[in-house]
């Protein structure tokens, strides 16, 4: 095995964060997983108690491939003698004792805490690419931004690292407090409010009031940076100047610090041009959509505050493009001759978002003879207020696709809302319209642009992938 050259973490230094009891023979800690799916070679295996399932179960073959050693409650069966073993009443609260340790240790560290409705995840990577050309950085990886995900990130961090942006979820109210309270940043972006986990507040309003959470933890001096726009603005900047905040705000709104002049979308990417303060700036990113010129403008207002440079941030959002299932795009080549392009959305959805995307598939480039297909899926967790929300999406989606498939029983009221011609069809579940694809009954055909869309919970990868399996060379 190769020895880790510059470990995250000595066992002794973990011993101390967690004031845990050091069993066998350890190796000193390169990275940090709580899935053994994921692990290296070197890494410190999280034996966490999930709904479903106990680390514990996992420690074993954790070791077995080439874990460091395991942060655990107790020794799990099994095991060999000298199995290297960091033992703890509570590995949860271990956890957020090694979060707190690591975002300690990293003396010269301005961070970040991304939050919203919409968006927290392309701002968050934006302002990782973003700081990533001007300094060490340290971002959340995939969505980490829960109860567990905070502290795994916050422990991750290397001890040298200039700027941390950490992405900060929640879907009821009391959640995000401590998760701030854990990262104390020094700046805080609240991208925007919108009607997502309805469900468990009833208003928007109070959805607002959760969001506001994220002030809790800011440090002494630091920062809200707000969506101008929207219409929650005055209530989060009350409560982000009552914990001692500055408030900046960036949108459209003439009273903005950070002011978007104007933007113009292509089929795939967004120019830009905004006022931020007092500076004159434009740039360009691989993604089109008015919510990406947005998201982008707050990347780089955050940035400016947190002491990056705003000509190299706007430069550096050029090279970046958001991820999968976050809109990235797959041109993919048919059999048959041709081919069409793949918009993929589907790794969350709210209305927003929703109507975000259509806009997106409203610009995409076609070919001769080529349509916009819409394969949207349930948007999960709106409460009783859902299947109206479904409803309406139908002007938006009629007005952006010439057809909409639909998968899931909310889905279902969007294809009764659509005008006939509009309707691909609707499909029980995302799996019965992946199947639908593979057997030519949603056909997609060359020229088209096909947005997949859909709630986490609804599993739209099916549909994507059954899009993916169409071409000439399957991935």
């Amino acid at each position: 095995m190769t020895p880790v050259k510059q470990p995250l973490w000595t066992p002794e230094a973990l011993a101390a964060a967690t004031c845990g009891a050091l069993l066998g023979r350890w190796r000193p800690v390169g990275g940090i997983v709580n899935d053994t799916r994921e692990l290296k070679s070197g890494d410190l295996f999280l034996a966490l108690a999930g709904e479903a399932r106990d680390g514990h179960a996992f420690v074993g073959a954790a070791l077995r491939a080439g874990a460091s050693g395991a942060l655990a409650s107790r020794i799990p069966d099994g095991l060999p003698e000298g199995a290297p073993l960091l033992l703890v009443p509570d590995v949860m609260a271990a956890l957020d004792a090694l979060g707190r340790a690591g975002r300690a240790r990293a003396k010269d560290l301005t961070a970040l805490a991304v939050t919203g409705s919409v968006g927290k995840t392309s701002v968050k990577d934006a302002l990782a690419a973003i700081f990533s050309a001007q300094g060490a950085t340290h971002a959340s990886e995939k969505s980490f931004n829960n109860h567990w995900g905070a502290p795994i990130t916050l422990a991750r961090t290397p001890a040298g690292t200039r700027w941390g942006v950490y992405e900060a979820g929640m879907n009821h109210a009391g959640e995000l407090g401590p998760i701030s309270r854990l990262i104390r940043p020094h700046l805080a972006v609240v991208t925007t409010v919108e009607a997502a986990h309805l469900e468990h507040f009833g208003e928007v309003r109070f959805i607002a009031e959760a969001k506001a959470e994220i002030f809790e933890g800011l440090e002494p001096g630091g920062a809200a940076i707000l969506n101008r726009d929207n219409p929650w603005f005055d209530l989060l900047a009350e409560r982000a100047r009552a914990a001692g905040a500055r408030v900046v705000g960036f949108g459209t709104h003439r009273a903005a610090e950070a002011r978007l002049i104007s933007f113009r979308s292509g089929p795939d990417h967004v120019e830009a041009e905004a006022e931020i303060q007092g500076l004159r700036l434009s740039w360009r990113v691989g993604s089109p959509g008015r919510h990406q010129a947005m998201n982008s403008l707050a990347a780089i207002a955050a940035a400016a505050l947190a002491g990056a440079d705003p000509g190299k941030a706007a430069a550096a959002l050029a090279r970046w493009s958001p991820g999968a299932g976050r809109g990235a795009r797959v041109r993919i080549f048919l059999r048959s001759g041709g081919a069409f392009a793949l918009i993929d959305e589907s790794y969350n959805a709210n209305p927003a978002s929703a109507r975000a995307a259509l806009d997106v598939l409203s610009s995409a480039a076609l070919g001769p003879g080529g349509r916009r297909l819409a394969f949207f899926g349930d948007m999960l967790e709106l409460g009783p207020a859902g299947p109206d929300l479904h409803a309406a999406l139908a002007k938006e989606a009629a007005d952006s696709a010439d057809l909409v498939y639909t998968a899931g029983p909310l889905m279902r009221n969007l294809h009764e809302a659509l005008p006939p011609e509009r309707q691909g069809g609707w499909f029980a579940d995302s799996t019965a319209l992946a199947s639908a694809l593979a057997e030519g009954r949603a056909a997609v055909r060359a020229g088209d642009a096909a947005m997949v869309k859909g709630s986490k919970g609804s599993r739209m990868g099916p549909v994507v992938n059954a899009l993916l399996a169409l071409s000439l060379t399957t991935p």
